[in-house]
């Protein structure tokens, strides 16, 4: 990963490692990473916290007192922290999701701010930064770069793909989801074969005037998301009604949201950020798979749970959610809620047959030869359906012959 890092994001992590020595620390956590972006001073992230009013040496007063100093400088190699590791990752994550060939001081940033759980977080929360703010910053100043710090020219390369992302892009909604629709227009879906009924019906329900909210059910494996991709393809390509033309589908990620809330109404507030920018915009249909865990989720000590926020918005067709779950859940959770129950309309999405599985198959086969560069025979193909049906018993196709093509 490393090879990948600029000269400034590779002076970040000497900055890092420095300020852990100059605290005593044994470790490089976050907080150690975020000092480094501040101290680092030139990059696109050091502006950027700059922009917020973060300094370095108020920085260093919170970390000391969240803390604390060591007991004796550490000698030889500092270790990052598993969270630090994570920001690491991350950063790769949004270099690539924007299109650059390289990792820079911005994308280390953006990784701190998803990663959401180290120390490097709490403190800029403490500090009253917003997190979506920063964000939003961050991206405006790497669309607004003109130089950029691997230089003029892959900057301008990768900012095509950056800006054609961000046109329909959302800071708070690309924080804690995927959007589909711009993932469509970039050609990292699969293509989605069959399936024409059940995306036909998606978008009757989604065109209706009221009870405009589908929810496709379904047994684990059968394709439900694959439905939901279609839609995103189809909006994408301009073959929707006029209702649906200009549509951003946005799968939410709710684990993601919840996993990060360690105080009571940390997840009220994001999801509260997440609805209002819905609610802004116009233009996003949701999309939730696993619906049934909204049922509450983020609920703690008589706080509001998901289904509870989100009832409001769909009585007054403020959002507009496609929902996935299996037919047991939706029995379970959903249909108890009577007034979350009447605000979808069920969509059955049955198991594919063997046939069928294999023309799924046929239209999947080039992606899979060109990850595993090998030739997939039609032969191949439908021996991976019909033993995978006749043997794999507790799962469904067509997720368990792709599978087995994998």
């Amino acid at each position: 990963m490393f090879e990948r890092f600029t000269d400034r994001a590779r002076r970040v992590i000497v900055l890092a490692q420095e300020e852990a020595r100059a605290l005593q620390h044994n470790y490089i956590g976050t907080e150690h990473l975020l000092l480094g972006l501040i101290r680092e001073g030139e990059g696109i992230a050091a502006k950027a916290l700059t922009a917020k009013g973060v300094s370095l040496d108020d920085t260093r007063k919170q970390v000391e007192e969240m803390i604390g100093k060591g007991t004796a400088a550490p000698n030889g190699h500092i270790p990052f922290t598993p969270h630090a590791k994570q920001v690491l990752e991350l950063s790769l994550r949004e270099a690539l999701q924007l299109g650059h060939s390289y990792i820079g001081t911005e994308h280390i940033l953006l990784g701190l701010i998803r990663e959401g759980e180290g120390v490097g977080t709490q403190v800029l929360i403490k500090m009253d930064v917003d997190l979506g703010e920063l964000r939003s910053t961050t991206i405006d100043l790497i669309r607004g770069n003109s130089g950029g710090e691997k230089g003029k020219g892959d900057l301008a390369n990768a900012g095509g793909v950056a800006d054609k992302r961000n046109q329909s892009g959302s800071a708070i909604l690309d924080q804690f989801g995927r959007n589909l629709t711009a993932e469509a227009a970039e050609g990292k879906l699969d293509p989605v074969i069959g399936r024409t009924n059940e995306i036909e019906r998606v978008m009757v329900v989604l065109s209706r005037r009221t009870k405009n909210n589908p929810v496709l059910i379904g047994e684990p494996g059968v394709g439900k998301t694959a439905v939901v991709e279609g839609l995103a393809q189809k909006i994408q390509a301009g073959d929707v009604p006029e209702t649906l033309k200009g549509k951003q589908v946005y799968s939410l990620d709710l684990g993601s949201m919840v996993a990060g809330s360690r105080y009571r109404g940390d997840f009220e507030e994001r999801l509260k950020k997440v609805l209002k920018e819905i609610k802004t915009r116009g233009d996003i249909v949701l999309f939730i798979d696993e619906i049934h865990t909204i049922v509450g989720a983020g609920s703690a000590d008589g706080a509001l749970g998901a289904s509870d926020m989100l009832k409001p918005m769909l009585a007054r067709g403020e959002l507009q959610t496609i929902g996935a779950t299996t037919t047991d859940e939706y029995r379970k959770y959903i249909e108890k809620d009577a007034a979350l129950e009447r605000r979808f309309q069920p969509i059955q999405v049955s198991e594919p047959t063997i046939a069928e599985t294999i023309e799924i198959l046929k239209g999947l086969r080039e992606r899979y030869e060109n990850h595993h560069h090998v030739t997939i025979t039609d032969a191949a193909l439908q021996t991976a359906a019909e033993l995978s049906a006749r043997y794999i018993q507790d799962r469904n196709l067509p997720d368990k012959a792709i599978d087995l093509i994998d």
